[in-house]
């Protein structure tokens, strides 16, 4: 499948060794700013933002080889041989998928909270509420259902949002800025028959223990082949919930994991 390169923020020392960071729905790549600043220092962070939602195409398909072809060619027009990837929610499902499709391209992968196998009922429904999406007559009304949703999450979390991630739209009403059916689509990707990563990988699994995305079965599997597994104290969104946390677990895995760096694609 043809991939197409995504709209991509990049965080942190462009010099650095290169990172590339996957939100997941309803998001976009500025999620990572504060965690690139914050856990990520000396490193480079390409954040794209995925095909659907943010800056970038909205245009279909939206399956998950049509991701994983994006990304990886996104890659390519970076000129990033080889990276650190960290994928969030359906963004480490698509990491993982990347990995398993390319293991020559992914040195280190990381997994927050993993949208991977999910239940066919549950995808469904929430497959179902994405395409109702909402919109709100000024960004006041917005941020207020943010913060009614994500109350653990921090108010400069929600003036981000606000700022980079809420449009208007031609009929005057303000909308976050994501394909409805994009959503929808992705749901449905997620209750595909998990898999694990690829055994030449280093991997790291970050649990929410107040969420119910990972499936018990699935972590244990994991630890089983080997993956590193670690708890986070929080709800889904662990890396607007609780940031620090998180980093510093992202940043003691891939200070373990040290070593030659090959960063780059051959001219």
């Amino acid at each position: 499948m043809t991939g197409e390169t995504l709209h991509v923020r990049t965080f942190g020392d462009d010099t650095g060794a290169p990172v590339v960071a996957v939100h997941g729905v309803y998001g976009y790549g500025g999620r990572w700013r504060g965690l690139a600043a914050e856990h990520l220092a000396g490193f480079c962070v390409h954040a794209p933002d995925l095909r659907g939602q943010g800056l970038s195409s909205w245009s279909p398909p939206w399956t998950l080889e049509q991701h994983v072809a994006d990304l990886v060619a996104t890659m390519d027009g970076l000129g990033l041989r080889q990276v650190d990837l960290l994928g969030f929610s359906f963004g480490a499902a698509l990491s993982l998928h990347l990995a398993r499709h390319a293991p020559e391209r992914v040195r280190r992968l990381v997994l927050l909270d993993p949208a991977i196998g999910l239940g066919t009922e549950a995808a469904a429904r929430s497959a179902e509420k994405a395409l109702a999406a909402p919109s709100f007559l000024d960004p006041a009304e917005a941020r207020a259902a943010y913060a009614k949703s994500w109350p653990s999450v921090p108010p400069s979390g929600l003036d981000e949002e606000v700022a980079d991630h809420l449009v208007r739209g031609g009929d005057g009403r303000w909308r976050w800025r994501f394909e409805p059916e994009s959503i929808a689509t992705a749901y449905t990707e997620m209750a595909r028959p998990p898999v694990l990563p690829p055994s030449g990988v280093p991997t790291l699994l970050v649990r929410a223990t107040r969420s119910d995305v990972v499936n018990p079965k699935y972590l244990a599997a994991c630890r089983a082949a080997g993956v590193e597994v670690a708890d986070v104290d929080s709800g889904h969104q662990l890396l607007l919930e609780c940031p620090a946390e998180t980093g510093a677990l992202i940043r003691k895995f891939l200070d373990a994991q040290a070593g030659e760096r090959t960063w780059r694609t051959e001219a």
